[in-house]
């Protein structure tokens, strides 16, 4: 089993399939939405992934986390009932472990329905099941920011792209984008995501 990958991304799509280049072998690996920005990251681009393996009898995919408690989350919400990798990477793309441990210990089952493809009853079944089983997210110090990566060009596109993706109509992922202003070209897609996603649940 592959359960890390330090090496460069030659290959990123929009769907959240990356290929990272290790010793001069391609591995194909399924990322969250914005992963790739809070990646540990070393000299030259090279990037660390903790990987899970998933095997079944017709599938071995490989799916990379910019942490362990990222893995971790993922590994415990594909071990609830009805919840697959793809649902999990879903929940993943618009809360990152911290914040989804947050969101579970306070039980706020509305913003895991904002995310497309989870209903009351799967909300409801992931914070009976998860509640207090993961890790909380750190707490940032007054003033503190994070790092933010570079702006990208084609941001607009990918996050449009991003959310008929996860089941909004064309129409909905423009507004959202537009709604979104300058911030779409200097915040991390993951936070885009998230924002738009809030956005577009609220109306």
């Amino acid at each position: 089993m592959i359960g890390r990958l330090t090496g460069r991304i030659v290959e990123d799509s929009a769907e959240g399939v990356v290929v990272i280049d290790v010793g001069g072998v391609g591995y194909e690996v399924t990322v969250p939405l914005g992963a790739l920005g809070r990646a540990a990251r070393e000299g030259d681009g090279v990037v660390t992934l903790y990987v899970h393996t998933h095997v079944r009898e017709d599938t071995f995919a490989l799916y990379g986390f910019p942490t362990l408690d990222d893995r971790a989350a993922f590994r415990a919400l594909i071990g609830v009932s009805s919840v697959g990798p793809k649902m999990a990477m879903s929940i993943l793309g618009a809360l990152p472990a911290g914040e989804l441990a947050a969101a579970l210990a306070r039980g706020e089952a509305s913003r895991l329905v904002a995310v497309p493809g989870i209903g009351k009853k799967t909300a409801e079944r992931l914070i009976l099941e998860l509640k207090g089983k993961l890790a909380a997210a750190p707490v940032v110090a007054k003033g503190a920011e994070a790092p933010r990566p570079a702006a990208t060009e084609g941001k607009a596109e990918l996050l449009h792209g991003a959310l008929t993706r996860m089941g909004f109509r064309p129409a909905e992922a423009e507004r959202a984008v537009t709604a979104l202003g300058a911030r779409v070209q200097t915040e991390p897609l993951g936070d885009l995501v998230r924002e738009a996603l809030a956005l577009l649940s609220s109306k």
